[in-house]
């Protein structure tokens, strides 16, 4: 009896190993498509987010690809493309953002890795100033709470960099749309307002603020994913966390209009490489003007 548990058990662990290595080191695209009012024109963008410096295939070939393979106007990118890490090493998330700004136009809005990166000059020195340097000189437009205008589309995309204390686990500090007011202004009711923001945690208060669409990742699916529970552990170190992957809608200020939260499960992992029956995301989002506006 003990060695037919024994055995059982070793098919388990061998089981979960198996789709671990598969899901670590495979991704899946996902399509959205979204009515948007006021819109100008049609428009494609690729999301990508926490790719933490993973490679899928020789200089992610595979990701590059795929993402040709859209056809998208554009790349929006929702932070941690690298991992803050000592030695410092931003190489594979370096070479493939210079291989989409070849094709494409990048927007680019930092996650908690890139910020802690930018921040921490004590630890890591000039590493984020050597990073964005050579993203800026690649033709990628950094949104450090900044944003820029696509007036033929009729889309303003900003890029909010939130401070640590957003960040932190076991605990979630409050956020005031007064806060975003002061890192982002505020959007104008005339444009499509698109906010990349790296916590999804936040979606009240985007919305709240004026967001039409919110980007987020950081959450990597919840790590490991269960039938109708859903992601398992957020990086705040929360179990089922509301926010672990897909499409949500939250009420604007007005309570007229509803803003939109596209929340990607990622492309990587870091510090423990793994992903249980939630492989990587390859995120894809087609706008379309809504009938009437």
């Amino acid at each position: 009896m003990i060695q037919i548990v024994a055995g059982l058990a070793a098919l388990v662990v061998l089981f979960f190993l198996v789709v671990i290595i598969r899901d670590v080191n495979r991704f899946v695209t996902i399509e959205y498509h979204i009515p948007c009012k006021g819109l100008k024109r049609s428009y494609c963008f690729a999301m990508l987010s926490d790719l933490h410096n993973k490679q899928f295939g020789e200089h992610n070939s595979r990701l590059l690809n795929a993402v040709d393979g859209c056809r998208p106007d554009s790349i929006l990118v929702a932070g941690d493309m690298l991992t803050s890490q000592l030695p410092a090493n931003y190489t594979p998330a370096l070479e493939t953002m210079k291989a989409l700004a070849g094709k494409y136009p990048v927007y680019y809005a930092n996650g908690n890795h890139e910020y802690r990166l930018k921040t921490d000059t004590y630890k890591y020195k000039n590493a984020y100033a050597d990073y964005a340097g050579q993203l800026r000189r690649a033709g990628v437009v950094l949104l450090e709470n900044g944003n820029v205008l696509l007036p033929d589309a009729g889309i303003r995309i900003f890029g909010a960099e939130i401070d640590m204390d957003y960040y932190k686990k076991l605990s979630r500090r409050e956020m005031k749309v007064s806060y975003l007011n002061s890192l982002l202004g505020r959007p104008s009711s005339d444009e499509y307002n698109i906010l990349i923001a790296h916590n999804p945690d936040y979606f009240k208060a985007y919305a709240a603020w004026g967001a039409d669409l919110v980007l987020s990742g950081h959450v990597h699916g919840g790590i490991m994913r269960l039938p109708v529970l859903g992601g398992v552990l957020s990086p705040s170190l929360r179990l089922f966390p509301r926010y672990d992957g897909g499409l949500y809608t939250e009420e604007k200020a007005s309570a007229e209009e509803k803003s939109r939260m596209i929340l990607g499960r990622g492309l990587g992992t870091h510090t423990l490489p793994v992903r249980v029956f939630n492989p990587g995301e390859l995120i894809v989002v087609r706008l379309d003007p809504e009938r009437g506006s």
